[in-house]
């Protein structure tokens, strides 16, 4: 698994592949505000106060609040996507495969929580065409996961009945350490991702490894 981010991650840590620093910023400002006051309590105002800029410079970048909403959504379930499909590349088999897909799943949600809360957890907010861009990433993340419990099945490696059921509920047990995890949690993120790799090696019917 990949080594921990930063304690304070910067924009560019989080958004590199998004310029110039102005619209980072703004980003990260977005996703704070979000989760403090929720998408729809929250202003153009208090995010362009959270970034220290004018309210005028947040439409330089972004020509409405629904326009950041989904600049950090999609970003986000891109980022998952990318790690979901890196985990796979070098696993000999679909349980190693599983393994580290969880393993860096579920830490990607406890690194980013309040980052991954609002990419989450906000999506009905975004207007109808948006949502269909992140629904249709969301799509192909589940779908991966599905590919990989079908993989598992038919090598005998997984014990599930329906796949659709048990890729859901992988991926729901990930998403949801975005909803409690803090930076006060006593887990680590990689702690906190080891043992649900092993519960979810054991949900699909995986036999723990012997001891010794």
């Amino acid at each position: 698994m990949s080594g921990s981010l930063p304690a304070t991650p910067q924009p560019a840590d989080l958004w590199p592949d998004v310029q110039p620093d102005a619209a980072r910023r703004l980003m990260l400002a977005g996703v704070e505000s979000f989760a403090r006051r929720g998408y729809h309590a929250t202003t153009t105002r208090d995010i362009a106060a959270t970034a220290g800029m004018s309210p005028a410079a947040l439409y330089v970048h972004f020509p409405s609040k629904a326009a950041l909403l989904f600049a950090i959504s999609r970003s986000g379930h891109e980022q998952v996507l990318s790690v979901a499909r890196e985990a796979q590349e070098n696993a000999p088999g679909p349980a190693e495969a599983m393994r580290e897909l969880v393993e860096r799943f579920t830490a990607w949600h406890a690194r980013r929580h309040t980052i991954a809360r609002v990419v989450q957890y906000e999506l009905g907010a975004l207007p109808e065409e948006e949502y269909r861009v992140v629904a249709s990433l969301r799509k192909d993340i589940e779908d991966l996961v599905r590919g990989l419990v079908d993989r598992g099945r038919a090598e005998g490696v997984f014990t599930v009945g329906d796949p659709h059921t048990a890729a859901r509920a992988v991926l729901s047990l990930g998403v949801d350490v975005a909803r409690w995890y803090s930076d006060r949690s006593r887990q680590t993120p990689e702690e906190l991702a080891k043992e649900y790799a092993d519960l979810t090696l054991r949900m699909l019917g995986v036999p723990d490894s012997p001891a010794g």
